[in-house]
């Protein structure tokens, strides 16, 4: 907070009790610059958003912003999720649109996005835009196998711009070495929100260091 950094993505409030009473406590810190956010995901298949209880615990930690992760990539809907191109959209777009109903800020992360992209784009797009047109303050575009290469992320986020008129954000990780350079390509081609770790800590070999980025 005294650094200046706008978010801190603190957990997932319905994932165990420790998360959860984290987002309790931090509600005395006197922060002055940072939002705390909490992370959880869309609602599940065939079902309703307000009996979900992943968004019943996002709503009870009582946060500023909110981040919720959804299905980028056609693959993983159908055999992950084992449910409909349609139905997925329709998780994304619902979920977004409820929380907007309970919380001032809202930020989409389409997990596995750049895969997405390169398997399906009008289907990648569509999801970004189902979150988009159902309110979110910000789409996120997520290399969550952290396999992509600076060109790809930058002639990708270039496309993706010119379909979207929304704030995007970047996600990415470091399998391949390339989080910081691939942070900076997405930037450069218009990503204004950076998600990333201190000292690139996180998943596998890690995340985005935000000590590199920041400073770049």
């Amino acid at each position: 907070d005294q650094m200046g950094v706008h978010y801190i993505e603190a957990g997932w409030p319905g994932s165990n009790p420790k998360d959860a009473e984290f987002f309790q406590r931090v509600k005395q810190l006197p922060l002055h610059n940072a939002k705390i956010v909490a992370f959880g995901s869309t609602r599940r298949k065939d079902s309703r958003c307000e009996t979900d209880e992943n968004l019943k615990a996002l709503l009870t930690a009582g946060t500023p912003a909110v981040t919720l992760v959804g299905k980028g990539w056609d693959l993983h809907v159908t055999k992950i999720l084992d449910t409909s191109l349609e139905e997925n959209l329709a998780m994304v777009g619902e979920t977004v649109a409820y929380l907007k109903q309970h919380v001032g800020e809202v930020i989409f992360d389409s997990e596995h996005f750049f895969d997405g992209y390169k398997a399906n784009p009008d289907y990648a797009i569509a999801v970004l835009r189902a979150a988009a047109q159902a309110g979110a303050d910000c789409v996120t575009l997520c290399d969550t196998n952290g396999g992509s290469l600076p060109w790809e992320i930058e002639a990708i986020v270039r496309s993706t711009r010119s379909q979207l008129d929304c704030q995007l954000g970047v996600h990415v990780h470091n399998d391949t070495g390339c989080a910081v350079a691939n942070t900076l390509a997405a930037v450069r081609e218009g990503c204004t929100q950076i998600q990333g770790t201190i000292n690139g800590y996180g998943e596998r070999v890690g995340n985005a260091d935000l000590t590199a980025i920041i400073p770049n």
